[in-house]
């Protein structure tokens, strides 16, 4: 059974979280961790890697908080897995075979699977996935929001 990590599940969700909400000032952290229920130094750790990656940007400031760096239809899920998935392999040691059953047999089909997952990953874009939410009627914030102009 595949099974992510808690942190790729927490990016996964902080990404798609800030491009379904998106509205004209960042999304702020205080913002993603109501809606997702996770303590916000924990996702922290989470952004940070992301805006190195390149997927988000960080905006410093009181009205400070999350953009994605590049348009929906240009973060593909994939992105967002290798990224919290580094993160988890830095911080745990993944296990390797030691027998030559396990190394030639073992290993290369697990490999071959995950490389099936991560092509299918990349095929998924940010973009697909707020459409689903839209499908399914999963609330936005922008909604609350009002525009502050007539034309």
């Amino acid at each position: 059974m595949l099974k992510l990590s808690r942190k790729t599940l927490l990016a996964l969700e902080a990404v798609i979280d800030i491009a379904f909400n998106a509205r004209p000032e960042p999304v702020q952290a205080k913002e993603i961790t109501g809606r997702q229920g996770v303590p916000q130094r924990y996702l922290e750790q989470v952004m940070q890697q992301l805006v190195r990656a390149g997927i988000l940007k960080g905006v410093r400031g009181p009205r400070g908080g999350y953009r994605l760096a590049k348009e929906r239809r240009r973060i593909s899920v994939g992105e967002i897995v290798r990224v919290a998935e580094a993160i988890e392999d830095a911080e745990n040691e993944s296990a390797k075979p030691t027998s030559d059953l396990g190394r030639r047999i073992v290993a290369p089909l697990i490999q071959s699977l995950q490389q099936e997952v991560m092509q299918r990953f990349d095929s998924i874009t940010i973009e697909d996935l707020c459409r689903r939410a839209r499908a399914e009627g999963v609330a936005s914030g922008e909604a609350a929001v009002t525009a502050d102009f007539t034309i």
